[in-house]
């Protein structure tokens, strides 16, 4: 699997448990995260800056197209 599938799998999954929690919690503060990882996901979309992609990156993980 490459960083691009890593990220894209990791991403979705917090963004679902986020939504999941706030929903059965009735606490929107959770909702925080899910608005932290979209906006990281936009933002690595022009920049191809993306945290997790420097760790999988430097863990050996073989790289993708969307993070070389």
């Amino acid at each position: 699997m490459s960083i691009d599938r890593i990220v894209f799998a990791v991403a979705g999954t917090i963004i679902l448990a986020s939504l999941g929690i706030s929903h059965l919690t009735e606490n929107t503060n959770w909702l925080f995260l899910t608005a932290f990882v979209g906006l990281n996901m936009f933002q690595a979309a022009f920049t191809k800056f993306c945290p997790l992609a420097l760790i999988l990156k430097a863990a050996g993980v073989k790289p993708g197209q969307a993070f070389e």
